[in-house]
């Protein structure tokens, strides 16, 4: 069965591949399974039809069948679980490694960009928001650098591309030409990732949304 996913109908990241049903389209990509995309336009997020498939009102969601799903982390552990040898290695204790750089990339990683994101778009003119800034950067280039070390020379996080890596660049992607220029292997990292077939393909489909909407505004 087809699945179903929802897209801002505009997205407040211009076409740049950052919104977060981009992982789940990249994800889909890699394992060579079709799927729809209902946009969701601002108006409705807050609406009981969307809350019943996503309670906080987000995108994106997930829709097979009688199954719901939300949260672009679960879907995407989802999705690989679903086509195996795609996005999850067949070894066990491989397959929990990969998952645990899935959490990594949401739970350690994510906050601290998220943080740094807030805090330049709503905190910057703030009396205290270059203070915080500070603090966010030193934060964050702890983490980045903890990663660093970890990927050392190799291609992906652990042997083969995964979920993992997937994720993990997602988010790594939000600080294109800030913080990560500073850690050159992350750069590659994500260089690699780009590169591939399925992230070509989602990030197309994705922009031709952003340029869809753009020209009939």
């Amino acid at each position: 069965m087809k699945p179903t996913i929802t897209a801002f109908a505009v997205s407040p990241d211009k076409g740049q591949g950052l919104a977060r049903d981009m992982r789940v389209r990249w994800a889909l990509e890699e394992a060579g399974q079709d799927y729809d995309v209902r946009l969701v336009p601002w108006e409705d997020f807050k609406t009981p039809a969307h809350k019943a498939l996503q309670p906080f009102g987000q995108i994106p969601t997930y829709e097979e069948g009688d199954l719901v799903l939300f949260e672009s982390g679960a879907i995407v552990l989802h999705i690989a679980e679903m086509h195996p040898g795609t996005l999850l290695p067949d070894d066990p204790d491989a397959r929990a490694r990969a998952i645990t750089w899935m959490f990594a990339a949401v739970g350690t990683i994510e906050q601290p960009v998220v943080d740094h994101e807030v805090n330049e778009y709503f905190e910057s003119d703030k009396p205290w928001g270059a203070e915080r800034r500070k603090d966010i950067d030193e934060r964050l280039r702890t983490r980045l650098g903890d990663l660093w070390a970890r990927l050392g020379e190799a291609d992906w996080l652990d042997g083969d591309f995964s979920a993992g890596d997937l994720m993990m660049v997602e988010v790594l992607l939000r600080l294109e030409g800030q913080l990560i220029d500073e850690f050159p292997n992350l750069v590659a990292y994500c260089d690699r990732a780009r590169a591939r077939p399925a992230f070509q393909r989602a990030f197309a489909a994705q922009r031709k949304v952003f340029e869809d909407a753009s020209k009939s505004a």
